[in-house]
């Protein structure tokens, strides 16, 4: 069995997962402030869990992580810095644990249900801010490893913002004062549609992925704006810059602790 971690600004996702990658357990707690509550949580969910022994555990994080150490550097959200989550993990498990950027491990998941389709995979999950994962042939790409879309400076509206702060679901809600599940007219959808493409377009030319899916809050009513959505990247389009196919994730709400599952089978898993 293996363990995957999502690590969430507001919940953590814990899952366990067979050798072939099915859920056999899960269950969630609200993420606290403070870290080391975190670590006192987490030994009580895993303590409930009817598995106890794992191959190797997987953790998803929502910031920046030094692979090497396995501590999470910077959490966005999270007011955690420099803790060894790989190892207090480990300490509390006793199996391999191996850390990285939730949107890598997202991204990965939804790569590896795409594999016989596409090698190069940009995935971007847009929700209360905007993440990426670049995926090249069901490998987290290491020049990417750390990329974080979410924070390219782009001109908007005479403005140079970053583009989460004006295509995120932060965003808008302090534009629109709905949520996007609330939002049903096609005129604001229009306008979501186009600063989701002003930073889309920019990470289609410089990855030149061969697909890209969209997952996150903002991700799952994809339907709404899909059209719109295509219609702003036609307008950019060129010979040199081809616009790919666009899909929703396949498991939006799971996308991360599936990527645990991948990375950590692919790292501990081989003689199992």
């Amino acid at each position: 069995m293996y363990l995957g971690i999502d690590v969430g600004g507001t919940k953590t996702l814990i899952a366990v997962l067979d050798n072939r990658g099915v859920i056999t357990e899960s269950l969630k707690f609200p993420t606290p402030e403070k870290y080391r509550d975190w670590i006192k949580q987490l030994a009580q969910a895993v303590a409930s869990l009817s598995t106890r022994e794992f191959i190797a555990c997987g953790v998803g994080v929502p910031g920046r992580v030094n692979r090497d150490t396995g501590i999470g550097l910077d959490m966005g959200n999270l007011p955690w810095e420099d803790v060894p989550i790989r190892d207090d993990v480990k300490k509390l498990l006793h199996c391999p644990v191996i850390v990285d950027n939730d949107a890598n491990l997202a991204g990965l998941s939804e790569a590896m249900v795409l594999k016989k389709e596409y090698d190069r995979v940009l995935y971007i999950t847009i929700s209360t801010g905007i993440g990426t994962g670049i995926i090249s042939n069901q490998v987290i790409d290491p020049a990417f490893a750390d990329s974080e879309g979410g924070q390219m400076i782009l001109e908007h509206h005479g403005r140079f913002l970053q583009w989460e702060e004006f295509a995120s679901g932060r965003a808008i809600v302090a534009r629109f004062g709905k949520k996007a599940r609330d939002i049903t007219d096609a005129a604001t959808w229009k306008i979501i549609a186009k600063d989701i493409a002003t930073g889309l377009i920019d990470l289609i030319a410089m990855i030149q992925p061969e697909v890209i899916v969209l997952g996150g809050s903002i991700g799952t009513y994809y339907d709404r704006y899909a059209a719109y959505l295509h219609s702003s990247l036609e307008r950019y389009k060129n010979p040199l810059v081809p616009i790919p196919p666009i899909v929703q994730a396949s498991r939006p709400e799971q996308a991360v602790v599936y990527g645990c599952y991948d990375l950590a089978k692919s790292a501990y898993g081989k003689n199992h």
